[in-house]
């Protein structure tokens, strides 16, 4: 037997103590009812508190105490409310991954509740209904419940079907008694998670002011030119991405938000005579052209054979006057994404294309001073953005650990 198998079962005895448990569907532990058709430009500055559904996956976390936004006291009585101890379940989305995401209300005051969500009373620990909500059980059984496909949607009566974990179902004091434990020890690991994830935001904004400054330099301290004077630009290769191939193909979507490539989901190409001028080497920068992620940078630092691809544009620079990752840098911070804001073009799909590039300016400073300002500025990036040291790791690795803590606890009952 595995010893991690060990300590679940002494931790499994000593936490039921020889109780029986039952699994119950949600419909006969408690009762669902769906929110009304409350609309953003219903919200006011003060009156009674409300949560829109789309507030559930952009500010909510867990559980609330307070409301971001308001209703007036007359529309407010023609709405459907949620008490304390209720859980509010989000039952619409772009996605299966976010649909169903649950926010248990423990706010003193009832609040209003928009459509496109369901109001969850019980008389179960709130929270550990909502923490049964998150597990692999439950994702498996709402990806077979939902109905829609560019708006997944996964109704009432189904999640009333969804069944929970209820250990000492005779003794409610016993099992409450019994699932506030469960949540404690839950609690623990996503307050930490919680924390982490602060600190990371802080240093985030500690980074940018950072940056900002070091890149930042007194009139006359060092020359400015534009990078159309320094620098050559070129499209990337146009063809079919494939599953399989001898180079990686990077694509415009392959840069994530801190200007790194992204390892997972790869794409690729076979090298040929028509795209080997496009293959990239190590330290080469990329920048994306059009659409949403207009003027995005990456710098490549890996190892193997990648060809870049056309919505993107090789920028290609004397390395005896720029260090490329002190551009890449630069290229991160308000002094460059003031002017590309600027300069982009078009409508609906937007464009930053070699002539606007050509205008936009950069401060050069001795290679010495770059290599200085970049050792800086890559401690703090690996700070901030680094997924294999840093706090990114660390979240990550706290999140698996409360994932496993969590599976355990709330699947393991059913082992008895």
């Amino acid at each position: 037997m595995k010893p991690q198998n060990i300590q679940k079962n002494n931790f499994l005895d000593k936490l039921l103590d020889g109780v029986k448990v039952e699994w119950k569907a949600l419909g006969l532990l408690g009762k669902f009812v769906r929110g009304s058709g409350l609309q953003k430009s219903d919200f006011k500055e003060r009156g009674v508190g409300c949560i829109h559904y789309g507030q559930i996956y952009t500010y909510y976390g867990d559980y609330a105490y307070e409301t971001k936004s308001f209703v007036s006291p007359e529309l407010a009585k023609k709405l459907k409310k949620a008490k304390k101890g209720d859980v509010i379940i989000a039952t619409t989305s772009e996605n299966i991954e976010d649909v169903c995401k649950p926010v248990v209300w423990l706010g003193d005051t009832e609040i209003c509740v928009s459509g496109e969500t369901y109001i969850y009373s019980h008389d179960q620990n709130p929270k550990y209904v909502a923490y049964n909500l998150k597990t692999p059980d439950f994702f498996e059984y709402k990806k077979r419940s939902q109905t829609g496909t560019k708006v997944v949607r996964v109704h009432g009566d189904k999640l009333a079907e969804f069944s929970i974990p209820i250990p000492c179902p005779d003794n409610p004091k016993k099992s409450l008694e019994i699932q506030a434990e469960i949540v404690r020890i839950l609690d623990t690991f996503t307050e930490l998670t919680a924390e982490l994830t602060a600190e990371l935001t802080a240093r985030k904004k500690q980074y940018n002011y950072y940056r900002d400054q070091l890149l930042t330099f007194a009139e006359g301290e060092v020359e400015w030119k534009k990078l159309g004077d320094i620098g050559t630009f070129t499209y990337g290769f146009v063809a079919k991405a494939q599953d399989f191939g001898n180079a990686r193909f990077v694509r415009i979507t392959d840069i994530n938000n801190n200007g790194k490539l992204i390892p997972t989901e790869a794409k690729y190409v076979d090298i040929s005579e028509d795209n080997e001028r496009f293959l990239l080497k190590r330290n080469d920068l990329l920048m994306a052209r059009t659409g949403a992620t207009y003027g995005k940078t990456m710098i490549f630092e890996e190892d193997y054979p990648a060809v870049f691809a056309g919505f993107l544009i090789k920028l290609s620079f004397d390395k005896h006057i720029i260090d490329p990752k002190f551009y890449w840098h630069f290229a991160q911070s308000g002094l460059f994404w003031s002017q590309a804001n600027k300069m982009v073009s078009g409508g609906g799909q937007q464009q930053f294309n070699v002539n606007a590039l050509n205008q936009v300016k950069l401060p050069i400073p001795p290679l010495t001073e770059q290599a200085r300002i970049v050792s800086i500025l890559d401690k703090f990036d690996a700070l901030t953005s680094s997924i294999t040291e840093g706090l990114p790791r660390e979240i990550e690795l706290r999140q698996k650990q409360y994932e496993y803590y969590r599976n355990m606890l709330l699947s393991f009952l059913k082992e008895t």
